[in-house]
């Protein structure tokens, strides 16, 4: 063999070395447990408690609403976030991991809340009361503007998970997550127009994702 034929060969030998090498490390990276405070645990921990509002939300509007949209958008969001939250809780319960973990919600992704604050976006109590009191015009109005905010919050989460995550399931979690919820900002925020009403000024949920 030739010299070029000989660095031909070490060349494919090196490469599929590589390959090797890097199947073998995402192999080990995603059989690999997460820990009690990893960013996988923080990002299933605290995204529970963000889609359990959204579904709470979702499902006071889908019972009152007289808009057949808002009906579907709304069922849809319910059906697709509980079928998210069985996904984290099944993530938590195969790591042998509670729901509840030692560190404030938002640590994981450097963005530590104190006791008793809620999570960007999150209705207050007030906010969901007056959800429930609503007539029903007025309460699709409010689910849009609330619903919008919480889905701002929501994305940065969901981003923080990907630049945080080598499992893939997470990672496809995330994308979904991100990727559904920009959808159903522009189609609320288009129902708002609708109603000549205004869409909420936004925070990003802390859009800055690195960690302190």
């Amino acid at each position: 063999m030739g010299d070029n034929g000989t660095r031909l060969a070490v060349g494919a030998v090196v490469v599929a070395s590589l390959a090797a090498a890097v199947l073998a490390f995402a192999l080990y990276a995603g059989s690999r447990t997460p820990g009690d405070t990893s960013p996988e645990t923080g990002f299933a921990r605290d995204m529970l408690v963000h889609h359990a509002q959204a579904v709470e939300m979702a499902t006071i509007v889908a019972d009152r609403t007289e808009d057949e949209r808002i009906e579907t958008l709304a069922t849809d969001m319910v059906l697709t976030q509980q079928a998210q939250i069985g996904q984290m809780q099944g993530w938590l319960a195969d790591w042998g991991l509670s729901q509840v973990g030692p560190e404030p919600q938002m640590a994981w992704m450097g963005h530590a809340l104190d006791d008793g604050e809620r999570m960007p976006g999150m209705a207050s109590p007030e906010e969901l009361a007056e959800l429930r009191e609503a007539s029903p015009e007025q309460a699709d109005t409010l689910f849009l503007q609330l619903m919008i905010s919480h889905h701002r919050s929501a994305i940065p989460m969901a981003e923080a998970a990907l630049e945080r995550t080598d499992r893939p399931a997470v990672t496809r979690l995330a994308e979904a997550i991100r990727d559904a919820q920009e959808g159903e900002i522009s189609l609320m925020e288009d129902l708002l127009a609708e109603r000549d009403a205004p869409v909420p000024e936004g925070g990003d949920g802390h859009g800055d994702h690195s960690s302190h």
